[in-house]
């Protein structure tokens, strides 16, 4: 099966999402709970918001979609496989030339140090996966995507699952499925837009 961009798009707006099985072969996601980030009610630790105003990283935006994608499906210890697959790759790269999936990098001395990237629908903005090289890296990254969607106009941060305990610390929340049903049919009738700078 083709991940075609207007496959994903309407599986995004059914609240459905792909991952690849370690074969490859593609499987449909639609969690129960839900994880999502309240935008209104995100929490920056002390600490990070130190290392926010630092500007230890430089920021960038869509500046290379595919090296923070790729970055994303690199093995690390403790995650020696990934569902980020080659097709899975290929796919949303196409979304985001397409202008529907965005990354929010940080790099440091002109090296890419972290970063993470999604899908953006109308109010919709599906977290997929982060990676960092350096400490804090991906934080900080997270921290400046919440800033762009609030300017943006965004209403729902959707995380899909709880991965990690430090998730935590940003005010995640799981909801119900119906739940999400109802905040992803009103996100979907909101006009956001992304802003990269």
């Amino acid at each position: 099966m083709k991940l075609s961009p207007n496959l994903l798009i309407a599986a995004y707006c059914q609240g459905i999402f792909p991952m690849a099985d370690e074969d490859g072969s593609i499987e449909w996601y639609e969690p129960d709970p839900r994880a999502i980030i309240p935008i209104d009610t995100f929490r920056v630790p002390r600490r990070l918001a130190r290392t926010v105003r630092s500007r230890r990283f430089e920021i960038r935006c869509n500046y290379d979609f595919r090296a923070v994608i790729e970055a994303c499906a690199a093995p690390s210890p403790g995650r020696e496989s990934t569902w980020i697959s080659p097709q899975i790759i290929d796919a949303y790269t196409e979304l985001h030339q397409f202008g529907f999936a965005h990354s929010v990098e940080t790099w440091r001395e002109n090296r890419l140090a972290g970063g993470l990237y999604g899908v953006a629908i109308r109010g919709l903005f599906a977290g997929e996966s982060m990676f960092s090289h350096d400490r804090d890296a991906s934080k900080v990254a997270l921290v400046h995507l919440v800033d762009r969607l609030r300017r943006g106009g965004y209403v729902l941060l959707d995380t899909q699952f709880i991965v990690n305990d430090h998730m935590q610390q940003f005010g995640v929340l799981e909801i119900p499925h119906e739940e999400y049903k109802v905040r992803l049919a009103a996100a979907l009738k909101v006009d956001a837009t992304f802003p990269t700078i």
